[in-house]
């Protein structure tokens, strides 16, 4: 079997970054008013800047994800690998441009190569991951010698408020039923735009540093556990109806094709079935302990959780501590599926990483409750 190298990481994240105090001068304001929910939710999730692709002011977007996933994969080229050398190229998102053709191939067109081998993952946050893992098999088992692997999110389109605008003529209502207008409202100020790409080969570098990746291990509950956060359909009575059972009307009036998340089913479940009873399992078969860890990559949507995390942690024996962890939430945002290769960017080119450091990521999905951790050496 062959080793499997992360030889480079790059990003794209659009325009300039947007502070808390402009969020709704970009997303724009749903029925003419100011959210109830977001001084909450910012306060909860502690994020001080994102990147959207809209314009200020207009709410059009100035990239689509598979331009701006595009812009990530040109940055990879370099004096020693160029984009026609590439075997596979592997994308993962929560929101592409359209329903068909898939997206990878919509990055593809972007790049202008032919002849490749592609797969697009489809998901939310662990989509990234999948696209990753595909990668991870086709060279580890010499099928491929080299490939791309992307996540990108482009939500800030669906955010906006043009697309509540026949939800938001029924305000009175919401307003009698905050639970369900706190839902609607919460993810407008937890997630945002970016992507990001990596050169995986068969070989690591010769001039400077590479992740070698040792494992990844991705784990579904969705067979015990309910839908948390959807778009495309609504729920009834626990069951997600899809948007192709309404009339055009009733999918605007409902905003069915905005994304919503079951709060308190999240807050209640998220540690216990992304890192509590995977990690359980993931121990008892791969040798990992507190000391082996140099670096704890966590993707957590809101600072509201990394407490919860660390608690979740040492209940496994796994306690990891905070000066271990990196992260740049505060900064850049909940890109979903883009946000691993966003930190392991920034941490890759920091010039703080040493050989025979270990990096362990880990990534959840609130979907219906996934998760995956993946190790890495610095070689």
């Amino acid at each position: 079997m062959n080793n499997i190298y992360i030889n480079d990481i790059q990003t794209f994240m659009p325009n300039a970054p947007v502070s808390n105090d402009e969020m709704e001068e970009y997303l724009g304001y749903i029925g003419g008013k100011k959210s109830k929910a977001k001084n909450i939710v910012l306060r909860s999730n502690g994020i001080k800047q994102r990147y959207y692709v809209l314009e200020k002011g207009t709410e059009k977007p100035l990239f689509s994800n598979a331009q701006i996933t595009a812009n990530a994969i040109k940055k990879l080229e370099n004096s020693t690998f160029k984009l026609g050398e590439v075997e596979c190229l592997s994308c993962g998102t929560t929101t592409p441009d359209q329903l068909m053709p898939n997206h990878t191939l919509m990055v593809q067109g972007e790049l202008g190569i032919s002849e490749i081998e592609t797969l697009s993952a489809s998901g939310i946050c662990l989509s990234g991951v999948n696209a990753l893992k595909y990668l991870y098999y086709g060279i580890k088992s010499g099928e491929l010698s080299n490939g791309i692997a992307t996540g990108s999110e482009v939500v800030s389109v669906l955010l906006s408020a043009k697309n509540f605008e026949e939800e938001s003529k029924q305000w009175e209502l919401l307003e009698k039923n905050p639970s369900l207008a706190f839902e609607k409202d919460f993810l407008r100020w937890m997630l945002s735009d970016g992507a990001g790409a990596m050169l995986l080969q068969d070989k690591p570098n010769s001039d400077r540093l590479s992740l070698k990746i040792e494992w990844i291990d991705v784990l579904s509950y969705a067979g015990e556990m309910p839908t948390c956060m959807y778009s495309g359909c609504e729920m009834v009575d626990g069951k997600a109806v899809g948007w192709r059972g309404y009339s055009q009307h009733e999918i605007m009036e409902k905003s069915l094709l905005s994304i919503a998340q079951d709060v308190k089913l999240l807050n209640d479940n998220i540690v216990e079935y992304t890192v509590v009873k995977p990690l359980r399992k993931i121990l008892a078969k791969r040798c990992i302990t507190p000391e082996v860890v140099d670096y704890f990559l966590p993707h957590y949507s809101s600072q509201f959780f990394k407490d919860k995390l660390y608690v979740g942690l040492v209940e496994v024996g796994l306690e990891i501590p905070y000066e271990k962890w990196f992260t740049n939430l505060t900064k850049c945002g909940n890109t979903g599926s883009a946000s691993i290769y966003i930190m392991l960017e920034e941490l890759f080119h920091s010039g703080k990483l040493r050989k025979g450091e270990k990096i362990l990521c880990y990534i959840p999905e609130s979907g219906r409750f996934s998760t995956a951790f993946m190790l890495l050496e610095v070689v």
